[in-house]
Order: C-alpha cells, then sequence, then structure tokens
C-alpha cells in the first residue's frame, strides 16, 4: 500500500485553509510485466476522509491515479472533500493505440516523450512506431549499420539510447512500444546502405524487396532477430501493405520465374515474401506478430495468435472475414488522423467517436475477437511543428471509444467534458487545438 497525500480546501469557505487529503493506492499483484493482457482494472472511492485505490496491476493502479488526477479540480489543484464518488472502471478493448509515423518526417524524441504524456492522459496502451518507410531509415542497426545511411541526415536517426529511452518512458506510463518495419514495400530507404535488397526496375530506379534474392532472407531473420531484442514487447508489427508490383513486372528475371511457376498474378510473389518472413518470426524467432490486413487478404497462412490490423476505412468485410476465421483484429481505418474534415464548423473527433470497431455484421464470438484499435497519424504532412495540435484532441474521441463502454455515445455529453479535459492540458503547456470556433479557454496567458 502506499499513501498519498494531496492539498485539499477546507469545508470552511470563510477561512479557505488548506488540509492534507490522503490518498491510498493498493495493488494486490506484484507482477509488473506489460502486455495486451494486463489487467487494467480499478476501483475509486472518495469521501471526506480520504480517496481509495485499488487495482490488480500497478498499470490498473495508474490508470485510477489518472481518473483521480481528472476529479481534481483544477482551480488550485484542489479537492472538493465534499464530492464521494465510487468508480469501478476498465478498458473495454485490450490494445487503445497511436500510431505514429518517424519516416516521412522526423520526430525528435522530445516531441515522442511529450506525446507519451498525452496517451498517458489518455488512457492508451499502445505506441504503435512506425519506424522507417521509402523517405527515410531512421533507426541506427547494429546488425546491419549501413542501414541508417538511408535517414534525412547523421544527425535526424534515433540510437539504442533514443529507443530505449522512449521504450522506459513509455513503460512507466503504461504503454507498449510495438515497432513496424514494413516490408517488401516502403523500402526504398533501406536500399541507401543495402541496394542488392531492392528489385532493379526496367527504367534503372528499384523497387521493392527482391524476394528472389535469397539473401534476403538470412539478412531479415538476422534484423528482426536485433528488432526483437531492442523491443521488448511481445508483439511486434511486420507491416505487408500497399506493394506496386510495377516494377517486379518490369523485371526479366522475375518475369521469367514467374512463367515457370506458372503464376500471372503478383500478389501472390508478395505471398512467397511474406510466409518465408511470418514462418521466420513465427518459428525461428518464435515470437508474436501484427500483419496489414492485406496479408491475410492475401491468403497467407497465419499463426493462430497472429493480429490482423484493418487500415482500409470502415471496411466490415474484412473484419467479418478476419474474425470469421478465427484470427483476432485490430481496427484502425476508421481512425485515420491524416484524413482531415476541415469543414470550419465541425470537428472531425467526432466521426472517430462515432465508429465503433465492433460495427460489423458478425457474431458475438466474432466481436471478440476484434481486440482494439488504433489512431494512425501517418507523418506525410506532420513534424515537430504541428504534431501535437493534429492528433489532440482528436484522438481523445478514439481514446474515449476505445476505453468506454459500447452505450457511451453521448455527443453532447461528450463535447462538454472534451472541452474541459483539453483547456486543462492547455493549461499545463500541451499546444492541444481547439473543438471549433469559440472552444476558448479561460487560463490565465491563454489566447
Amino acid at each position: 500500500m502506499e499513501m498519498r497525500l494531496i492539498k485539499s480546501r477546507s469545508n470552511s469557505k470563510a477561512t479557505g485553509a488548506a488540509m492534507l487529503y490522503p490518498v491510498s493506492v493498493t495493488v494486490s499483484s506484484a507482477d509488473t510485466s506489460l502486455s495486451f493482457d494486463t489487467d487494467e482494472s480499478y476501483t475509486l472511492s472518495t469521501s471526506k476522509e480520504g480517496a481509495k485505490l485499488e487495482a490488480t496491476s500497478v498499470f490498473g493502479a495508474l490508470r485510477g491515479i489518472e481518473t483521480f488526477r481528472q476529479l481534481v479540480k483544477r482551480h488550485l489543484f484542489s479537492v472538493d472533500v465534499n464530492c464521494s464518488v465510487s468508480i469501478s472502471d476498465s478498458p473495454r478493448f485490450a490494445v487503445r493505440g497511436l500510431l505514429i509515423d518517424t519516416a516521412r518526417h522526423f520526430l525528435p524524441i522530445s516531441l515522442i516523450l511529450e506525446n507519451l504524456d498525452l496517451m498517458e492522459m489518455n488512457k492508451l496502451n499502445v505506441l504503435h512506431w512506425h519506424v522507417v518507410d521509402d523517405q527515410s531509415f531512421p533507426f541506427e542497426s547494429d546488425f546491419a549499420e549501413h542501414l541508417s545511411e538511408g535517414a534525412f541526415s547523421p544527425s535526424l536517426r534515433f540510437s539504442k539510447e533514443n529507443v530505449k529511452k522512449v521504450i522506459d518512458e513509455a513503460y512507466v506510463r503504461g504503454i507498449i512500444v510495438m515497432p513496424e518495419f514494413d516490408t517488401p514495400g516502403h523500402t526504398l530507404s533501406w536500399g541507401k546502405g543495402y541496394p542488392s535488397l531492392l528489385t532493379s526496375c526496367s527504367d534503372g530506379s528499384f523497387g521493392p524487396f527482391n524476394p528472389l534474392n535469397e539473401d534476403l532472407y538470412p539478412f531479415m531473420q538476422g534484423f528482426l532477430q536485433e528488432v526483437v531484442d531492442t523491443f521488448p514487447t511481445s508483439y511486434i508489427h511486420l507491416g505487408g501493405d500497399e506493394v506496386s508490383f510495377d516494377c517486379w513486372e518490369s523485371n526479366d528475371n522475375i518475369t521469367a520465374w514467374m512463367k515457370q511457376q506458372g503464376w500471372t498474378n503478383y500478389a501472390k510473389l508478395e505471398g512467397y515474401y511474406v510466409q518465408k518472413i511470418v514462418d521466420i518470426v513465427e518459428k525461428t524467432l518464435k515470437h508474436k506478430y501484427l500483419v496489414w490486413q492485406e496479408v491475410f487478404n492475401n491468403n497467407i497462412t497465419l499463426s493462430s495468435d497472429a493480429v490482423v490490423d484493418v487500415w482500409k476505412g470502415t471496411d466490415w468485410a474484412t473484419l467479418s472475414a478476419v474474425t470469421e476465421k478465427g484470427y483476432k483484429a485490430v481496427f484502425s481505418g476508421g481512425y485515420y488522423l491524416d484524413h482531415l474534415n476541415t469543414s470550419p464548423d465541425f470537428f472531425d473527433g467526432w466521426e472517430f467517436y462515432a465508429t465503433d470497431p465492433q460495427g460489423f455484421n458478425g457474431t458475438q464470438a466474432q466481436k471478440d475477437l476484434v481486440i482494439g484499435g488504433k489512431a494512425a497519424m501517418w507523418g506525410e504532412h506532420v513534424d515537430v511543428t504541428n504534431f501535437i495540435p493534429r492528433v489532440w484532441p482528436r484522438t481523445s474521441c478514439v481514446g474515449e471509444r476505445l476505453w468506454s463502454a459500447a452505450d457511451v455515445t453521448d455527443q453532447a455529453d461528450a463535447e462538454v467534458r472534451l472541452h474541459e479535459f483539453r483547456c486543462g492540458q492547455v493549461a499545463m503547456g500541451f499546444n492541444v487545438e481547439p473543438l471549433g470556433p469559440g472552444s476558448f479557454c479561460d487560463i490565465a496567458g491563454y489566447a
């Protein structure tokens, strides 16, 4: 048991004297591991005598402390000791995430850490880190040291110490850092240091990984071993989306090989590569993984504990098909933050708020296989200058949808709470954007 004392206003408005308000926190389990299965439930009660918070895990206690923080009046950081509440709370979904993209534009560590603070306030528990892409490879690899030649510049890279800092700071906030190194497409930056990994196109340019390069697979095994050693999470994201076939179709060696196989659909070549990669991760590295929905749609044989990430809008058909086959799924498609609704009087966070990850037609057993969702801030148009206001408070709407019960859908009620929540973050120094015209925070120094 840990006792915390905070300042409270006394019952006497005349004197306004301060008093100490006891807060007890009890955690029943000594298990401090963090995974998709971690128990984040808690109970919280307050009275004149003090507040009592109980949780099974330390991470459930963190969620309860955040709720208590939100109950504390912002004015003079005081507690209304006349307010008695009793809360029993737990998340609806196990995975409540946010994707960040550090390849289209580099995001400094300071910004990533600031974003972790906001994620904790919103009870999000997964940072999906899309580390590299065509544009840059900012990750410094010990296994293949020339990979980071694909960074925008030597100063725009993440060292192992940088990565560990993010992982450690995320952990103490109850957040899992799940890395993604997307292949076989989105890989042009890999070729800056290792051009033989890529396919040579007929016009002299380069395209996706060359699946016929047998040296590619031991290379990927070694690199993915480094990834699982660096990121202490039970799941990594293997990508597998948006592979352009144009370059493969123009390569004489690949077209001849395809003819030998009797294949005309280059999705089969993509599947040939992806199957080898998922087998390496499952059978050799003994690790779990997520993949983008194309991998499932291409009929790859997945491990029983694989998770399919459905990203193509509100693709209820794929969610239904994935869960009908017994696979777990996370839903990202309804929460793409780079898809802006710029109507002047409309806050598009309400579109996210109205989108339920279990909105497809299916049995309850199927819907139970949807283990959560993720907001996705792809990086084509964000960098350090505008990341925070673009992401927040829009992602707060996703956070409530993924934490709260399915019947918590009253937008008018949510708007009042979100405005006050946002103003509290502004008061703490976060540049969280307003909800719309007239959304003004009555805070000293705010303009």
